[in-house]
């Protein structure tokens, strides 16, 4: 009779155990985050940190108007993650805006390469010895604003998200110290590689290869971060303070020129009870707010 009992306790546990969900987050999720923090900054930054030459010895553009160009691209990439920041916690949720970011980053560094790769995606090298080059077409001058565009918002979605998203798989704050510092590692690390290997690359060997290593790095970026996706612990967004903070100047702005009620004196700051005028007329508020 006690065997009987004790079979069917534990028949219970194990279903009780089936049907429990397992527990997301935790130390499994962390190779699949630093590796593909790791990879995205390798690419982003040996994309972009050579731009310049690039656009000198390939697009037969100006020194000055090189500059110019990577001075916007530069600033877009540095403003695009407070964006991305915002549309994550106030819609989607991180890990959704670090996937499509990681997705985008690769797309823009296949037209990279292609740029590179292509003659005709490129204007003809100037000739030997003559100050008269060939200026780039409208179709060949879209097409690299359109590949640095679209890295400037993979790096948006991915450099502010990836820490949020790694920090949601780890409940003790000690384990969030720990994963603050090698996602750091791995953002350095990977900037330091694509700054100096990559660009050598680029200027050593060709164009397209230094490209197409980029290309492939974010590849590897997007693949071992959806291998991991099973695993992470996915919180809903929970709303940005910014966006409070937009509605608040956006009703004030509106609301202008709204005229005080004459029973509302009362609640301005100054002597007098609750609800009445104060006595001294110099804190009577103004028949609108300011």
């Amino acid at each position: 009779m006690e065997t009987n009992v004790s079979e069917e306790r534990q028949l219970d546990v194990e279903e009780s155990q089936a049907l429990t969900p397992p527990k997301k987050g935790g130390w499994i999720t962390f190779p699949f985050i630093t590796v593909s923090v790791l990879a995205v900054s390798l690419a982003v930054s040996g994309g972009l940190t050579n731009i310049i030459v690039y656009l000198i010895k390939e697009y037969n553009v100006k020194s000055i108007d090189s500059a110019q160009i990577y001075n916007i691209v530069n600033g877009c990439t540095s403003l695009s993650p407070v964006a991305g920041a915002i549309i994550s916690d106030a819609y989607f949720g991180s890990f959704p805006v670090v996937a499509f970011s990681a997705v985008t980053a690769l797309l823009s560094l296949i037209l990279l390469t292609l740029t590179a790769a292509l003659p005709t995606l490129r204007p003809s090298p100037c000739p030997v010895g003559s100050s008269i080059c060939e200026t780039p077409s409208a179709g060949q001058l879209a097409l690299l604003y359109i590949s640095l565009g679209l890295l400037a918002v993979g790096t948006g979605g991915t450099r502010f998200n990836t820490i949020t998203m790694g920090a949601d798989q780890f409940d003790k704050p000690r384990d969030r110290d720990i994963f603050f510092n090698w996602y750091f590692i791995g953002l350095y690390a990977g900037a330091v590689l694509g700054g100096t290997a990559i660009v050598y690359v680029q200027d050593s060997v060709s164009w397209a290869l230094g490209f197409g290593l980029c290309a492939a790095t974010s590849a590897i970026s997007v693949i071992v971060l959806l291998l991991g996706v099973r695993f992470y612990h996915k919180p809903s967004a929970q709303g940005s303070p910014f966006t409070d903070l937009a509605r608040v100047v956006v009703a004030s702005i509106r609301k202008r020129r709204i005229a005080v009620p004459p029973n509302n004196l009362g609640y301005c700051y100054g002597p007098g009870e609750a609800g009445k005028p104060p006595s001294s007329s110099s804190n009577v508020p103004s028949q609108s707010f300011r």
